[in-house]
């Protein structure tokens, strides 16, 4: 897949989670075979406001050595500021942006800001055609079906993103009103896929590999991006890869789950610090035992623990019992 002139290699993409797809989840789903990744999104207005001393959206720009091809994403409604973002962060280390007119979340929306916008499709042009006017990397956009079931219009806003010169189009196949309930309609993504020129992107219930490679079937989609399944799963991408090439892949055993969580640990700690990280790693290590025998226990006991290496201890025992 290209994106101008960005080849994009074969598999799955790591879609963009806010408190989530940060430098170190993006380096254990691209080792995992993850194709390329989406970082979680920064406000355009609030990084040119704090004139980029926010330690949060510092931190949100890290990268770590080895992590692939990765965007950085950016959300707003007004054109001119998120050029002007853009501008200023054309050299934070990304290959390309990616803009968000998907996130569901109220206190985004209630701004007017991620999937509000899919109300206002000429405003998005206005925003698609600021960016790419701005910078000489690609820009992508993110997507939903629409606001609601009455007002289902991504063929429209995917046309008006291709004409504002977007590389590509992720459509996720759930309206706003949806959040993340429901089924994904891939019917959206097939007729996207039908009205546009450049790549678009499937997103939505894509929990396997055999779910891929429907989705690529059922829809003509050129790529699929993964989200929630990736959570304590970057072995997705591995499975992903395997299906797309007709071959079986071997099961995650118990040992290896919690043995990538203790390094994710690490990864969150160099990022972070060490009570940062072992904050950031709670949810991310519910997500890796879930499932394993003793899983409940362990993310109370993981939830009280004050010291990092507390929880280091904790993972490295957890691990000898999830061999045995």
């Amino acid at each position: 897949m290209h994106l101008g002139e960005l080849t994009i290699p074969a598999g799955a993409g790591l879609a963009p989670m806010a408190g989530v797809t940060d430098a170190a989840m993006r380096l254990l789903c691209h080792e995992q075979g993850a194709a390329w990744s989406v970082s979680e999104m920064l406000s355009a207005k609030g990084w040119l406001y704090s004139q980029g001393k926010n330690r949060n959206a510092r931190e949100l720009l890290a990268r770590l050595t080895g992590e692939g091809i990765a965007a950085l994403q950016l959300f707003g409604r007004e054109p001119e500021l998120m050029a002007e973002a853009a501008l200023e962060l054309a050299d934070a280390g990304f290959e390309f942006f990616d803009l968000n007119f998907g996130c569901p979340a109220p206190k985004i929306t209630g701004n007017g800001e991620g999937s509000a916008l899919m109300r206002e499709p000429e405003r998005i042009g206005r925003i698609v055609r600021a960016m790419t006017d701005a910078v000489r990397v690609p820009v992508t956009v993110k997507i939903r079906a629409g606001w609601d079931a009455e007002s289902v219009n991504a063929v429209e806003v995917a046309r008006i993103c291709e004409q504002a010169g977007a590389a590509a189009i992720a459509v996720h196949g759930r309206t706003r009103m949806q959040q993340y309930s429901g089924r994904a309609d891939w019917s959206v993504i097939r007729a996207v896929k039908k009205s546009v020129g450049v790549p678009v992107l499937g997103n939505g219930d894509v929990r396997s590999g055999a779910d891929a490679v429907r989705m690529l079937e059922e829809t003509g989609c050129d790529a699929v991006l993964v989200a929630r399944s990736a959570q304590g799963n970057p072995w997705i991408f591995r499975e992903i890869r395997a299906a797309m090439a007709g071959e079986s892949c071997a099961p995650v055993t118990g040992r290896e789950r919690v043995e990538t969580a203790l390094r994710h640990f690490e990864l969150e700690t160099q990022l972070h610090g060490e009570r940062g990280g072992m904050l950031e790693m709670r949810k991310h290590i519910a997500w890796y035992v879930s499932g394993l025998r003793g899983a409940a226990r362990f993310r109370e006991r993981i939830n009280l623990l004050d010291s990092a290496e507390a929880v280091r201890d904790a993972l490295r025992e957890f691990a000898l019992e999830a061999e045995a």
